[in-house]
Parts: structure tokens; C-alpha cells; sequence
């Protein structure tokens, strides 16, 4: 129903009367049921018993077999004996049969390991952190902006984070070092909430609240990279990597925009994106064709220098 003038008379004078316009009844956000980070949770559990299993502690350790932790209860899936693996998993050799990250392989050709690392973990230990990680972060991601934004943002922060263990391992020329786990694509999720939270800023009502919290959840996962052993470059390329992908996967619509189909006569629609979005979508497009190809450009290299000849 439109705008309607009504005249009415009061005293002998006229005046004209607009009643507002109807009020909006956009359809309420259909719920979505998280399904894509829970396979990933099984897909990453299953391929650690698979893991375990090729393992094979038992048979393949020089020891005594009854030094594999928990060999009573587990036989062939028992855990290598602490000295070698203290996170409760398998040995270095089965990680790296097993798809896990080394520079030198994928130098030769084998850069599928970039992404396969991402589905395998050093040792029990490893995986529960990770997962618990995984279903506290990834379900909420998905329940409001969908597996076909998280399933590429999970994916590509990981490749972020593997380029960066790489980068990381060429420079102080670490031979040899295997590399696994979701912890980079883990990250990433970790710098999206972060972009998230910027380029959707108009729409949080607690903002200084949400902001300060979300840091120190992300300043508190950044000071794990501190531990020994553990991989803070990848984690440092999978949150860059997260934090740009946010602006681009993560956009939403402004505060009180409503699609047309929904306005009736008289309404003035507002844009759906504000400015500012945009140009923190250009930005960070730009920004991730500059940190992916940093990442390869030094990848590409160090294989341009091993492979070199030298004529004397």
C-alpha cells in the first residue's frame, strides 16, 4: 500500500495527513546446520587412526614392542614411546608417507603436500587441541555464513600457513623437517573472525566488547606458536592469510538493508555494502595476490638455486 492523503477539518481549516508507511516484514534467517566442519572433524580423526595403523609401532620399532605407550590396549594402533614422539602419535617417517609437509619434497614436484599436511596431526594430543579448536570456531563460521565461504577461507589459510612453514624452513635451511597439522587453517578462521568483525562493523551492537575479546583469544593462540616444536610460521601465514580472506569471503550486508522484493511502495532501499567495505575488499585482494606470491616466488627460488649448475 503507498502513501494516502487524508483531509480532514478542524475548526473550519484543512490539513493533510500522511500515515507512515506499512511496516517490514522481511522472512526470518533460515537456520543452517552446520555439516562441512563436522566432516572435516571425522575426515581428520579417520586419517589418524589410519595414520596409526600404518604406524604400526609394534613391528616397526627397533625396541622391544612393549615400550609403545598403551601396546596392552592398543596393539598395532599404540603410540611411538615418548622419547620419540611425546604428543602420542606415530613417527616422522609415517607422517611424511602419510602426505605431511616437507620443502624438499615438494621441490621436486610433490606440492599436493601443501594441502595435505592440513588433515594430519603429530599425536593425540595434537589432534584433540585442534579439533576442539575446529568445532569452537568452524561451527559457528558455517552456521552463518555457509560451507561455500568457510570450506575455501579453511582451505586457503592452510595453503597460506604451509607456503609460510616453507618460506620459514628455506631461510634457516632446516633439511628435513616434517610439518603437519590444521593449525595454519585453524588460524585462518581465527583472522577471519578478526576481519569479520571490521568490515561488519556497522551491525555489532557490543562492538569495543567483541573486538577485545576476539583479541585476546587470538593473542592467546599466537603465544602457543612460542612453544618449542611447534610451527608459529605457519600459524603466522594461515592468520594473515584468514584476516585478508575475511574481507573478501566474509562480507555482509549493512546494518537495516532489506532486499527490494521485500520493500513496499514508498520505501527508499539502501545499498547493500557500505563504501568502506569495498575498499577493504580491493585492499585485501590485492594484498592476497602479493602474500601468495611472495610464498611461491621464495618457493620457486630456492628450486631455481638447488637446481643451478655451475660451469667452471
Amino acid at each position: 500500500m503507498g502513501k494516502r492523503d487524508v483531509e480532514a477539518g478542524v475548526g473550519g481549516s484543512f490539513y493533510h495527513y500522511t500515515p507512515p508507511p506499512p511496516p517490514i516484514y522481511p522472512p526470518p534467517r533460515e537456520s543452517y546446520l552446520s555439516w562441512l566442519v563436522p566432516i572435516i572433524f571425522v575426515v581428520d580423526v579417520a586419517l589418524f587412526a589410519l595414520t596409526m595403523y600404518e604406524n604400526n609401532c609394534p613391528e616397526s620399532l627397533d625396541e622391544p614392542a612393549h615400550t609403545c605407550v598403551f601396546f596392552d590396549h592398543l596393539g598395532r594402533f599404540s603410540f611411538e614411546p615418548l622419547h620419540n614422539n611425546p604428543l602420542l602419535g606415530p613417527k616422522t617417517t609415517t607422517l611424511q608417507n602419510m602426505g605431511g609437509l616437507r620443502v624438499e619434497l615438494v621441490q621436486e614436484g610433490e606440492w599436493w603436500r601443501l594441502l595435505s599436511c592440513l588433515w594430519l596431526h603429530a599425536g593425540l594430543i595434537h589432534l584433540i587441541a585442534n579439533m576442539i579448536s575446529l568445532l569452537f570456531m568452524g561451527i559457528r563460521l558455517e552456521e552463518e555464513f555457509g560451507f561455500w565461504r568457510v570450506g575455501p577461507l579453511y582451505v586457503l589459510s592452510g595453503l597460506g600457513g604451509s607456503l609460510m612453514s616453507c618460506v620459514n624452513v628455506l631461510r634457516k635451511q632446516r633439511v628435513g623437517v616434517i610439518s603437519v597439522g590444521a593449525s595454519g587453517a585453524l588460524f585462518g578462521l581465527l583472522g577471519a573472525m578478526l576481519s569479520e568483525l571490521i568490515t561488519n562493523w556497522t551491525i555489532y551492537a557490543n562492538k569495543c566488547s567483541a573486538i577485545l575479546s576476539l583479541i585476546v583469544v587470538i593473542a592467546l593462540n599466537l603465544a602457543v606458536g612460542l612453544i618449542p616444536g611447534v610451527d608459529s610460521s605457519a600459524h603466522i601465514g594461515g592468520f594473515v592469510s584468514g584476516f585478508l580472506l575475511g574481507f573478501v569471503l566474509l562480507m555482509r550486508p549493512q546494518f537495516g538493508y532489506v532486499s527490494s522484493k521485500y520493500l513496499p511502495p514508498g520505501y527508499k532501499q539502501k545499498s547493500r555494502h557500505k563504501c568502506y567495505q569495498y575498499f577493504f575488499l580491493l585492499l585485501a585482494l590485492i594484498a592476497l595476490i602479493l602474500w601468495y606470491g611472495y610464498g611461491f616466488a621464495e618457493l620457486y627460488k630456492s628450486i631455481d638455486t638447488t637446481d643451478r649448475i655451475d660451469l667452471v
